[in-house]
Formats: C-alpha cells, sequence, structure tokens
C-alpha cells in the first residue's frame, strides 16, 4: 500500500492508498518543528486504529511546500516503516510534464499535482483553482503543459487580516449570506456580504480574464476546502475534486514504482 504525505502551509494530510484508491485519511496541523519520532508516534496510533499494520505500507511519497517538513517525514519513513521515500518532482518522480514559465523551480509541488492530476482526470484546457491558505488559478494546456497562473490571498488569510487590523468587527464564519442582497443592515452583514460575494467576484472576474486570454473553452476545477461552499451557491466549476493533490501523489508514485 501507499503512504502518500501532502505538506501544506497550515495541515499536513496522510491517504492510505490501495492502487488508486484511498483507504484512510488524517489531517494534523503543520509544525516544521515536529520530529519524525512524533509524526510516527501520531500516525502508528491511528493506522492501528485503522486495522493496518506498519509493514502494510511499502512505498511512500511525499509532496510538501514546507521544506524542512521532507526531512521530518524521511526520517519517519526511513525508521518506522523502512521505507526509502519518493519526494514529488525529484528523481524518478520528477512532473513530467512541461512547467513552461520563467521559473519552474519556484511553483509548489501543490500547484504542480493539482495539474498533473487535473490533466490526467480531465480532458482539454484547464483553470485549476485551489482554496488553500492562499487561492491559486493554474491554467494547463490540453497537451497537459503548466502554462502559469495567479496567486491571490485566501478567504481566510483575508478573514484574518480584515478582523485582526480593524477595530471593533467581530470574527464571522465563512457562509452565503441569509439574503441575495449585497446591502447589508449591519455589521455582521455587511463583513459576510464582503467576504462571500466579494470573493465570488473575484473568482468570476479571474476566471473570465484567464478564459479570454486562453482563447479556447477551458474546464474549470476547483479543489481545497472552500470548494463545495462556492460550488453549492454558484456555478463557477465544471467539476470540483477534493482530492485532487493526492491523486497527483498517487499518481507519481505509480509512475515512481520499479
Amino acid at each position: 500500500m501507499l503512504l502518500a504525505a501532502d505538506v501544506g502551509n497550515t495541515n499536513v494530510v496522510f491517504a492510505l492508498f490501495d492502487g488508486r484508491e484511498i483507504k484512510a485519511r488524517w489531517r494534523i496541523a503543520t509544525d516544521a518543528r515536529r520530529t519524525g519520532d512524533e509524526y510516527a508516534v501520531w500516525l502508528l496510533q491511528l493506522l492501528n486504529l485503522e486495522g493496518y499494520e506498519r509493514g502494510a505500507i511499502t512505498q511512500i511519497i511525499i509532496g510538501s511546500v514546507v521544506p524542512r517538513s521532507i526531512h521530518n517525514l524521511t526520517v519517519l519513513s526511513q525508521k518506522y516503516f523502512g521505507v526509502e521515500p519518493v519526494i514529488a518532482g525529484q528523481g524518478n518522480a520528477e512532473w513530467g510534464f512541461e512547467l513552461d514559465i520563467e521559473q519552474p523551480s519556484s511553483l509548489g509541488a501543490d500547484r504542480a499535482l493539482n495539474a498533473l492530476a487535473a490533466h490526467a482526470k480531465y480532458d482539454g484546457d484547464l483553470i485549476v483553482i485551489d482554496f488553500g491558505t492562499a487561492t491559486t488559478f493554474d491554467m494547463v494546456d490540453f497537451n497537459g503543459a503548466y502554462k502559469g497562473g495567479i496567486i491571490s490571498p485566501g478567504i481566510n488569510l483575508s478573514l484574518d487580516a480584515l478582523v485582526g487590523n480593524t477595530a471593533k468587527l467581530p470574527r464571522i464564519a465563512i457562509e452565503k449570506p441569509a439574503s441575495q442582497s449585497v446591502i447589508g443592515r449591519n455589521t455582521e452583514q455587511q463583513m459576510l456580504i464582503g467576504v462571500f460575494w466579494g470573493y465570488v467576484s473575484l473568482i468570476e472576474g479571474l476566471i473570465e480574464r484567464m478564459k479570454r486570454e486562453i482563447g479556447r473553452p477551458a474546464k474549470v476545477v476547483a479543489t481545497g476546502g472552500l470548494a463545495l461552499l462556492f460550488d453549492e451557491h454558484t456555478n463557477l466549476f465544471d467539476a470540483v475534486d477534493s482530492d485532487l493533490t493526492l491523486d497527483g501523489l498517487a499518481i507519481l508514485a505509480e509512475r515512481a514504482s520499479p
């Protein structure tokens, strides 16, 4: 079985694969100070609760936007599972598609994995939107080449900045406003309208501009925690794929297998 580790800025997601099927997954807050031993204690307990022995894991792949975590997870792999991990984007797990941008080495592993998986799962030109700490928009052409994209502040990051740097504004949950009106009658309504409909307008505007520049029909694929919220209340996306990054790791691991 394959153990995939997707390390983001806020969370590490471990997923257990049997072939391309996810059998279990676990999430823990990202902490670059957490050692491989600490990860192992936590992970081995969860594997045991799911009924899996450590010996069932024969391959491990790591995709990370936090470089220090790679060392800690490599220690976990070698010491506790006796497996030399595969690092996404390196060695036998090189991306395998064209990065048609000025600084290919600057592209985050999560965005490259999304591009890889999206091209494998969907036809034609693609716009891949990932709702993470930042909200990213990536263009993948019909040949699978990564052509570039956009980075904008994530909605939670924007809300944190608004609440943390403005007097007397309360913290609110991110949800669709109860009314279709965009003129709020109190502070909480006005904030929710600004956060939700403001973000919808940002997404709509950037998708429109990207499609115009691409010049061909392009499918919009969304992933990340808030993709489902926006999909429930808008018609922005052609597909929502919550496992896109993990699927990219599974595809790379399959390619890297001897």
